[in-house]
C-alpha cells in the first residue's frame, strides 16, 4: 500500500484541477501545468479533494500509485508558490551572468560555457549565486542539476557549483614530509 497514494490532496482556493483523456491540467495564480497520466490509476476529483486508487493489484499499478499522487501534489504546489533552487559558484575567476535567455558561465575552461534557459524558468545571477525559479518542480530540478554537472564541487578546495545548504565533504590533501 502506498502511503503517499492513500492521502487525499486538498485543492486550495483559486486553483482548478481537471482530468480529460489522461491529461491532467492544473491552473493556478502562477500559471498552468499539464501532464499526461496512464490509465492504471483511477484519479477522482471531488470538489476540493483529489484521490488516487489503483485499478489492478499488480506491480506497475502499485509503483505508479504514489508517483502520480506526488506529481499532482507538486503541480498543485507549483501553481500556487513557485519552486526555487540556488546554486553557489565558488572559485577564483568563476563567473555567472544572465543575458536574455542564456546563462553565461566562466568555469575555468579555455572557452565560456553558454546554457540556454528553457521557457518556464526564471534565472537570476547575482555575484556568484544563480537562483532558478519556476512552477514545474521537475524542470527546475533537472535544469539545475544539468548546470551543476558542468562543474561539480571538487573535494580539496570546494571549487565548482554546489546547492545552497549542500555540504561538500572536504579532503585533507597531500601531506608534506
Amino acid at each position: 500500500m502506498s502511503r503517499v497514494g492513500k492521502q487525499q490532496l486538498n485543492i486550495p482556493a483559486g486553483t482548478e484541477v481537471a482530468l480529460a483523456d489522461g491529461l491532467m491540467t492544473v491552473k493556478g495564480p502562477k500559471g498552468v501545468l499539464t501532464r499526461p497520466f496512464r490509465d492504471e490509476i483511477a484519479i477522482t476529483i471531488d470538489g476540493a479533494l483529489v484521490t488516487f486508487a489503483p485499478k489492478k493489484d499488480d506491480l506497475l499499478s502499485r509503483a505508479l500509485w504514489g508517483t502520480y499522487a506526488s506529481h499532482v501534489k507538486n503541480m498543485i504546489a507549483g501553481v500556487n508558490t513557485p519552486f526555487m533552487k540556488k546554486l553557489i559558484l565558488e572559485g577564483v575567476g568563476f563567473k555567472s551572468e544572465v543575458k536574455g535567455n542564456i546563462l553565461n558561465l566562466a568555469l575555468g575552461f579555455s572557452h565560456p560555457v553558454n546554457v540556454e534557459i528553457p521557457a518556464g524558468l526564471t534565472v537570476t545571477a547575482e555575484k556568484n549565486v544563480v537562483t532558478v525559479t519556476g512552477i514545474d518542480k521537475d524542470l527546475v530540478g533537472a535544469w539545475t542539476a544539468k548546470v551543476r554537472a558542468m562543474k561539480k564541487p571538487e573535494p580539496y578546495k570546494g571549487k565548482g557549483f554546489h546547492y545552497d545548504g549542500e555540504v561538500v565533504r572536504r579532503k585533507q590533501g597531500k601531506k608534506s614530509a
